[in-house]
């Protein structure tokens, strides 16, 4: 009768209704046989073709996948007949009630259940029984009852088919924040790598190969030693070389495909569900160490999540300036902002701020405290602006990298 799974307690429900009208069928058999009634004959096919029509219904899946108003109406025609012939059969109308409301849409199983309970009532008269207050009460109570099982029922299970689905969803979401963090825990490692080559094994080796350059001239060109400096200096070079393959190698994916500039403008048209985002490089671009492009990268990335998660902007945008000393980040947005005006508490006011908006589990202000230390690692600074209803601006400057140690890697 339903295409849907059947639960322990929905199977105990329908065996119990078919119980119920097998009972009430054999209960108007047994009283018409018993009391030798007139039409005995007729009760006992009219009940046996009634129990047909019910079992076929319930044993053929055609009627399982239909609506099951052919089906009821098959059921109701043989019902009447059985009530036209004995006074019993009104009360095979309660397991009737449940069906129409199980199989019917409402706006029409309400009515069915009405017109049920009246041609229960009219056997009353039909039969010519004697009338009382429990003629009317017994079948509208009955009604009365199965509508409101059926419509609880109903109602509690799609309240737990909401709930179903929202533990799914959150099952779904943790796992997709689970493979978030551990993709973010490699990429920090791998900019933590990158950054500890850069700064220590390369540029010790870049240093390394000038001083032995400079050995090298000054030692005759024909000499054992100069020979061994230079063998020396060219190990050196090779594994400068390979340095710079491992930094690269280490670089985030986003910069992989291009330039800082085409990171930055992919990252400002792959924002969703926020602010229309802008993206335009001023100054002469030039070519910035790997570390410069992974810190200005991820100030981008974490400001900007910034602004899509709390400042309910409707604009923002992300400005590559390229000056003769320095490189400068701006990223700016027509936000809510808020009160950032003491000197050195934009962490406590940005803490405030997502504790306002996500609750006190997101309140650690990490992010901004990680924007203030690749800053620093690099020897720039970190500066912030906003105010409540003015928007808010981030900008980073780093100081461009001067000869061969600086810029080598």
């Amino acid at each position: 009768m339903d295409s849907r799974p059947l639960t322990p307690v929905l199977r105990v429900l329908r065996l119990c209704l078919h119980a119920l009208l097998a009972g009430l069928l054999a209960l108007a058999v047994v009283r018409a046989v018993a009391d030798d009634a007139p039409r005995a004959t007729a009760v006992v096919v009219a009940s046996a073709v009634l129990a047909g029509v019910y079992t076929a219904g319930v044993l053929t899946p055609a009627v399982h996948r239909s609506p099951g108003g052919v089906w009821l109406a098959a059921l109701g025609a043989a019902w009447l007949v059985l009530l036209a012939l004995s006074p019993d059969g009104l009360w095979v109308a309660f397991p009737l009630y449940f069906l129409e409301l199980h199989l019917l849409p409402v706006r029409w199983g309400l009515p069915a259940v009405v017109v049920t309970a009246g041609a229960a009532i009219g056997s009353f008269l039909l039969h010519g029984q004697d009338i009382s207050p429990g003629t009317f009460i017994g079948p509208l109570l009955g009604a009365a009852v199965a509508v409101a099982t059926v419509l609880g029922y109903q109602a509690l299970y799609r309240e737990s088919e909401r709930r179903r689905e929202l533990i799914e969803e959150l099952i779904a979401t943790r796992a997709e924040l689970a493979a978030a963090e551990r993709g973010a825990g490699t990429l920090a490692e791998r900019e933590r790598l990158a950054r500890e080559i850069h700064d220590t094994l390369a540029q010790g080796l870049s240093s390394i190969q000038l001083l032995l350059r400079a050995a090298e001239r000054a030692l005759p060109a024909d000499s054992l030693a100069a020979a061994h400096v230079r063998q020396a200096r060219e190990a050196a070079q090779d594994n400068l070389a390979e340095a710079r393959r491992f930094v690269k190698a280490l670089t985030p994916p986003d910069l992989e495909r291009g330039s800082l500039a085409a990171a930055l403008e992919r990252l400002c048209t792959a924002t969703p569900g926020g602010p229309a985002v802008q993206f335009g490089v001023s100054g002469t671009p030039v070519e910035l160490p790997t570390p410069y492009e992974v810190a200005l990268l991820r100030v981008a990335q974490s400001a900007l999540a910034n602004t899509v998660r709390h400042a309910y902007a409707r604009r923002a945008e992300i400005t590559l300036s390229f000056m003769d000393t320095s490189v400068a980040l701006d990223i700016v947005d027509d936000g809510t902002g808020f009160d950032a005006g003491f000197d050195a508490g934009f962490d406590a006011g940005f803490d405030a701020a997502v504790r306002r908006t996500e609750g006190a589990a997101d309140a650690g202000g990490f992010g901004l405290p990680a924007m203030r230390a690749r800053a620093r690692s690099l020897g720039g600074t970190l500066s912030v602006e906003s105010a409540p209803g003015q928007g808010t601006a981030v900008a980073i400057t780093l100081p461009l990298p001067t000869g061969d140690a600086g810029g080598s890697v």
